[in-house]
């Protein structure tokens, strides 16, 4: 138990159990806990202050809420800015003592607003707290016309114009003298034309309900009237509401003049609370005063106070990026929904589970995933699929070309760019048609690559025949990785932990921009810049083709030809020579490189942000411009290019549907040209080919379905090791190279198709909603990779450093969101400028950075072995870093890991149980019966019970107190 101590300055001690239910606590459970199978609707709150116009009474739009506060500002032509908003906690116990004392009539048949007025009377006037002469004027002030905000007067002075639409205290609200004269129903029936082609509509939910809050001071009131009514059914009350939204909620205080600025904090108070989520459900459900009571107790409770002396209460707090959840506040009084969310992300690893059963996984895989065939068709016909597709494939045909290339110079043209080609085509799309995760995009792989390229030497020295052999280790490493498939060896997946998995992108991402840099970077050695160019000296710049010996030539004709005027390649090419400065000119191509590559790079990731930006009016053209960010750039890239019309290096697609080697088919025999031991002996060194495609495809997997991703159709470990092995063999018969999961480009497809909430309130941040899973998108790239050897005409135009662009931006992409990268950058930053990671509040910042030291050796040991010829081991280290992470336990405690990375599987469990064993000897420890005492400082008088909570505590305390009193006496 928990006991806080407070010192008052009387030297009175409070003491209050942490542990402790308070009263109100329990009703609000006891309220909100009943099953309802009707959501509570969104609530629209608009607050009208009453003013004066001239000689006319009018209700004018002063705030209004959907999520966030919006007031009219001072000059009266527009909305401020959606802001958090602030309240004093004197309002808040103001409003309370509202409550307590005023009209409360819950679930009220009403049609009209002057029905419904009629009704707040009868009880006031029996109690005595309203004199009955005072009905009709009160009447008449609350059926005076509303002027909303979307509807301006059609005269307005200077003076007008500058005058504050909230500054009720400087206009006299009297009563006129001449109110039996006009008409006592002022209110419009029906809607009016700008309310129902107001555009805010769009920004308030469908089967939205409003709530109306009326403030404002008369002079006919000796205390005020307080009345909050709540309609059994919504109605729409003609011209109350800004909107077209039946009124479901009424707060009603008139008071008497000189108390303005308090009214107007009463109902700014009010009205924040009906769009908080826990009081509006409170506010429907409640059965009588109390419970509202107790719904305002429970909202004090989370209050946290801003010291007046070092805030400026006129500053507007922007709304937050990312709204903290409120599960927490609703966990006590939703037992049934308790941890629900937290649960369904631990059960993610039942994928991993190990069944026992042979091929228990794959069954399971294939039950889990044939449910969502159908949608994961359906789905995928979306405008942003567009988007996805143009840009995954552009990364694909890259990718395809850059390692068909290096394929070509390792194997001598065994495999090429066009056995790139038609692999990717092949291997991809039959991957994301039948696999258990199609978001998975499947490429070539540095260690592969490293691999082809030893089996070739080796072959080549032993004189055995390449494809040969190369089939019959594709064969193996298929059978071996059915085996695995069977026994469910995708298990040990689960101790591949953030550690790991970290590790792992975080080397990917490294060789996409290293590679992408080193691209450029070999633009300047072809191209290099002209530095030896000297302006002054321009004059003496030229170069002559001289004619060759006529001696020399033998019987061409020298003399025939007019030497000077040649081409370059003409003078060459008639054997003649250049001589001059200028002849080894050589134009700004790596510039101009350097231009479209960065170029590229920048509009992408500014693009890409745009749909945070200010610009433009409406949504979809900010998010359009996000999605095609990459497409825009690619065209604009593109365009200037051949607008600057200077020959930078350009994409080489094939043309021709053929091998790249002529001496060799399309189909790879089996049997013929090695001995027979060889099919035996491939065994050996498909098993490391195994191990290779094993860690990078499930590693890749499980990146991919990390529960950040929020993946509702599940994935299949199982089921996509099982396809990589069928199409392992399938590419090997056809002499094509073998595919794994693209970590780097799988990432970026998710990242194209990730989808955000529609943002209905206005400041309310979209917030993440998950993945757009389907199948689509990753058939289609793949088809276009295929059909690309056709597209050759139109390909050919986009230049190699655009594409290099690209490359970086998925390198850089996917470093974002990484723990890892975050932790490094720390190393840089002084604790003062650090910013507030969630693991810096429970770790020691020393345990941090050691942990990240450990991780960046690790690093640099993956990536030394990668760039050496024992890349071939390099699935063995993927290994050796899960070790690595097993001996960190006996570094670190659990409770750091638990905040750096992941618990192993048995580490969890025994925490969990550890949990438990903690929580059952609290309980036996703990009294039954014990009662604190709680003192008030201002009467210290003693208050005994089980529990108190504060938001009582205060409350009692400020009906005790004296200024309260005044309070409650003067309201």
């Amino acid at each position: 138990m928990v006991i806080l101590e407070t010192q008052h300055k009387r030297g009175i001690i409070i003491k209050y159990s942490a542990d402790s239910v308070s009263p109100a606590a329990e009703r609000l459970r006891y309220i909100l806990s009943e099953d309802d199978d009707l959501p509570t609707p969104t609530l629209f709150t608009e607050m009208d202050t009453l003013q004066r116009e001239g000689d006319e009474l009018e209700w004018k739009e002063s705030a209004r809420w959907v999520k966030f506060e919006e007031k009219v500002e001072e000059g009266g032509e527009r909305w401020s800015k959606p802001h958090v908003s602030t309240l004093s906690l004197h309002s808040l116990f103001e409003l309370r003592t509202c409550l307590q004392t005023g009209t409360v009539l819950l679930d009220l048949d009403g049609y009209s607003l002057p029905q419904i007025v009629g009704e707040l009377y009868p009880r006031q006037i029996e109690e005595g707290m309203l004199s009955p002469d005072l009905r009709g004027k009160i009447t008449f002030v609350l059926l005076r016309k509303h002027r909303h905000q979307t509807k301006k007067p059609i005269h307005r002075s200077l003076a007008d114009i500058g005058k504050s639409s909230s500054s009720t205290s400087e206009c006299c609200l009297s009563y006129p003298g001449h109110a039996q004269s006009r008409s006592m129903n002022d209110i419009a029936d029906t809607p009016s034309t700008d309310q129902l082609k107001n555009k805010f509509m769009k920004k308030i939910p469908r089967n939205a309900e409003a709530s109306n809050v009326l403030v404002g001071e008369v002079d006919f009131l000796n205390k005020p009237f307080v009345a909050f009514v709540r309609l059994a059914q919504a109605t729409t009350l003609g011209g109350l509401t800004e909107v077209p939204v039946p009124t479901r909620f009424l707060f009603i205080l008139l008071g008497p003049q000189g108390k303005a600025k308090s009214y107007n904090e009463i109902g700014r108070a009010i009205a924040t609370l009906m769009v908080d989520d826990l009081f509006s459900d409170v506010a429907y459900k409640a059965r009588d005063r109390e419970d509202l009571i107790a719904g305002i107790d429970e909202f004090l409770d989370e209050v946290i106070v801003l010291p007046p002396g070092e805030w400026d209460p006129k500053i507007r707090i922007e709304p937050p990026k990312k709204v903290p959840s409120a599960d927490k506040r609703w966990e006590f009084y939703h037992p049934a929904q308790r941890g629900t969310e937290i649960s369904e992300l631990h059960e993610l690893g039942e994928e991993l589970a190990f069944t026992g059963r042979f091929c228990g996984g794959l069954y399971l895989d294939i039950k889990r995933k044939l449910p969502w065939l159908p949608s994961d068709f359906y789905e995928g016909f979306h405008i942003q699929s567009i988007s996805a597709v143009l840009f995954i494939y552009l990364g694909c045909i890259t990718n395809a070309i850059t390692f068909g290339g290096l394929l070509g110079d390792a194997t001598d043209n065994y495999q090429g760019v066009m056995e790139s080609f038609l692999g990717t085509a092949l291997a991809g799309s039959v991957f994301c048609l039948f696999s258990g995760q199609p978001l998975i995009i499947l490429s070539s792989t540095g260690p592969i690559l490293i691999f082809e390229k030893l089996l070739f030497e080796f072959s080549k020295n032993n004189n055995i025949d390449y494809m040969e052999l190369r089939l019959w280790i594709g064969i193996h490493s298929c059978l071996q990785c059915f085996i695995l498939v069977a026994t469910d060896a995708s298990y040990i997946i689960k101790y591949m932990t953030r550690f790991t998995e970290e590790g792992f992108s975080s080397l990917i991402s490294f060789i996409f921009i290293s590679d992408a840099i080193k691209k450029m970077v070999g633009s300047f050695k072809y191209y290099p810049i002209n530095t030896d160019f000297k302006p002054d000296y321009v004059t003496t710049y030229k170069c002559e083709c001289l004619a060759p010996d006529p001696s020399l030539t033998g019987s061409l004709n020298v003399t025939a030809l007019d030497w000077s005027q040649l081409s370059k390649k003409e003078c060459l090419k008639y054997g003649g020579s250049l001589v001059g400065k200028s002849c080894k000119y050589v134009p700004d191509l790596a510039l101009m490189s350097f231009i479209l590559f960065f170029g590229t790079y920048t509009m992408t990731v500014s693009l890409k942000k745009f749909k945070f930006s200010r610009y433009f009016p409406t949504k979809v053209i900010r998010k359009l411009i996000s999605d095609f960010s990459i497409f825009m750039s690619i065209m604009t890239f593109v365009g200037l290019d051949m607008l600057m019309g200077l020959k930078t290096p350009k994409l080489i697609v094939p043309t021709e549907f053929k091998p790249t080697r002529p001496d060799r088919g399309w189909l790879v025999m089996p049997f013929g040209k090695n001995p027979w031991w060889i099919y035996l002996a491939s065994f050996v060194p498909a098993l490391l080919v195994t191990i290779l495609i094993f860690m990078d495809q499930q590693i890749s997997a499980v990146i991919v379905n990390r529960k950040e991703n929020k993946l509702k159709k599940g994935c299949g470990y199982h089921l996509d090791l099982f396809w990589v092995g069928v199409l392992m063999a399938a590419c090997s018969f056809i002499g094509l190279p073998w595919y794994v999961a693209a970590t780097v480009i799988s990432i970026a497809h998710i990242d194209s198709l990730k989808m955000e909430s529609e943002s209905s309130a206005p400041g309310e941040q979209p917030q993440f909603l998950g993945v757009r899973e389907q199948r689509v998108t990753g058939i289609l790239v793949f088809v276009l990779t295929g059909v690309s050897i056709f597209l050759a005409p139109i390909l050919k135009f986009i230049p190699m450093p655009v594409l290099y662009g690209v490359f970086l931006y998925m390198g850089v992409a996917s470093l974002s969101g990484i723990q890892f990268w975050d932790r490094i950058k720390l190393y840089m930053m002084p604790s003062k400028h650090q910013p507030d990671f969630s693991f810096l509040r429970h770790v020691p910042l020393r345990r941090v950075h050691l942990f990240t030291l450990v991780q960046i050796i690790c690093l640099a040991v993956l990536w030394i072995l990668k760039s050496t010829f024992l890349a071939i081991i390099f699935p063995v280290m993927i290994l050796g870093l899960m070790v690595v992470r097993k001996m960190l336990d006996m570094v670190f405690s659990q409770h750091d890991l638990a905040w750096l990375d992941d618990l192993l599987p048995e580490k969890e469990k025994k925490k969990k149980d550890d949990d438990k064993k903690k929580g059952k000897d609290k309980k036996k420890s703990r009294p039954d019966n014990k009662e604190e005492e709680v003192l008030c400082p201002q009467t210290a008088h003693p208050i005994q019970g089980p529990g108190l909570s504060l938001s009582a505590y205060y409350t009692y305390c400020s009906v005790t107190h004296t200024a309260y009193t005044k309070t409650h006496t003067a309201m």
